[in-house]
């Protein structure tokens, strides 16, 4: 039950860990930015995308980093002007959040089944081998005898 804890904790903390390095500030760069918006037009990261409602976008952002908007402020910016569908990520709260807590329920329900699984399976034992034939009446074994010695 104690490792079931433990692992349960370390993989919170797995995935705790990558919003607390988002989360700290940064010089803003367009390469920076570009890993975390998607071009509205084609789906994909802005980063690899070379549509030009993405060199739209990029020339957006550049604006935004001469007027001196942090990061926040610069996708805050983006959805007002492109919608939700621009952040690679999608915003915390209300049906995103399912998002986020699903896949890591499953894991965890997963692996609590597995062990749950296992350890009924260590309690019971190994089963009891079935015999090999079963055992024959008197009468079936005198005559069994009888047509062996033919």
């Amino acid at each position: 039950m104690i490792r079931a804890a433990a692992l349960a904790l370390a993989l919170t903390l797995a995935l705790l860990a990558p919003a607390a390095a988002l989360a700290t500030p940064s010089k803003v760069t367009l390469e920076s930015l570009e890993t975390q918006v998607m071009c509205v037009e084609c789906g994909t990261s802005l980063q690899v995308s070379q549509s030009p409602v993405a060199d739209q976008e990029r020339a957006f952002i550049k604006r935004l980093i001469a007027q001196g908007k942090d990061v926040e402020q610069i996708k805050r910016a983006l959805v007002s002007q492109y919608g939700d569908a621009v952040l690679a990520e999608p915003p915390g709260g209300g049906f995103n959040s399912t998002l986020w807590i699903v896949p890591v329920a499953i894991v965890l329900l997963g692996a609590a089944g597995i062990a749950f699984a296992v350890r009924r399976w260590r309690r019971a034992g190994p089963a009891a081998e079935p015999p090999l034939a079963p055992a024959l009446s008197d009468a079936d074994a005198r005559r069994l005898d009888a047509e062996l010695g033919r």
